[in-house]
């Protein structure tokens, strides 16, 4: 009798997205589902290509995020101790990409550098070049050369593996350095999903970037329908305040909306 089943190999890369799942759990974040009315911002984009300056969404997205970081960097700040935060002057943003191993998609991580001083420009550039990065089985970290070390992490027991993720975090220096202070991810972008991805992260802010719907919206005081993104962004409770947390999010709603730097 024929099995009305198969199996299928798990991508060596999803044995990391487990553990950290498992680490995220144990975070205090506070979870913030926010719809930004992106309307204004996807024209000035388009308003670019059309004069030949061809800037993606997700790297203008990220340029904006980073924005509202410099005026409340607490919100990317680690937990160093009962009494001390540490706060990097510039922003490090780990960025999901979907790459082809085989026969499998997998998102693998990239981490842009210093994005507070780079242009949304050269964030797409920096993007399309870990797209266009031919990757193998034994990649971890798109654009990053994988160490030994780093390759046998998936051999080693659960419990192990979780263990190096906390010995990571309890080290904000070395955290900074390999996955960055801020996550960012855009499942939405692969098909529109009219709702919000609550995911998990051991970051200190993380975005979880959902679709863009056509919706009817109040606007300068008609109804008018217009474009808007679903996200969903956790923030560690551990190193900002409910207050502060606000105004962080009403600043990154007012450079979403009005499309900082698009000029």
């Amino acid at each position: 009798m024929k099995d009305h089943f198969h199996y299928s190999q798990i991508p060596q890369s999803r044995i990391a997205t487990f553990d950290v799942y498992s680490v995220g759990m144990q975070k205090h974040h506070i979870s913030a589902l926010l719809e930004f009315d992106v309307t204004e911002s996807r024209q000035k984009l388009k308003d670019l290509r059309k004069n030949g300056t061809h800037i993606s969404f997700n790297a203008w997205l990220i340029k904006a995020i980073s924005r509202s970081l410099e005026k409340y960097p607490e919100a990317s700040s680690f937990r160093y101790n009962k009494k001390k935060l540490v706060t990097f002057n510039d922003h490090n943003i780990s960025f999901m990409v979907e790459k082809k191993i085989g026969d499998q998609r997998v998102p693998l991580p990239m981490v842009i550098d210093r994005v507070n001083l780079k242009s949304a420009l050269d964030i797409t550039h920096e993007i399309e070049g870990g797209k266009n990065q031919i990757v193998t089985k034994r990649d971890v970290v798109l654009k990053k050369r994988s160490k030994i070390a780093e390759r046998l992490y998936y051999h080693l027991p659960g419990f192990l593996r979780r263990s190096i993720w906390r010995y990571i975090l309890s080290h904000p220096r070395f955290a900074y350095g390999k996955m960055g202070n801020v996550s960012v991810t855009s499942p939405g972008t692969v098909g529109k999903i009219n709702g919000w991805f609550i995911h998990k992260s051991i970051h200190p802010v993380s975005f979880g970037i959902g679709s863009i719907i056509k919706k009817p919206t109040v606007a300068h005081g008609d109804i008018k329908i217009r474009e808007v993104l679903n996200a969903t962004i956790l923030i560690d409770h551990d190193v900002i305040d409910g207050a502060p947390m606000v105004r962080f999010l009403k600043e990154l709603t007012k450079s979403i909306e009005t499309g900082v730097d698009l000029h």
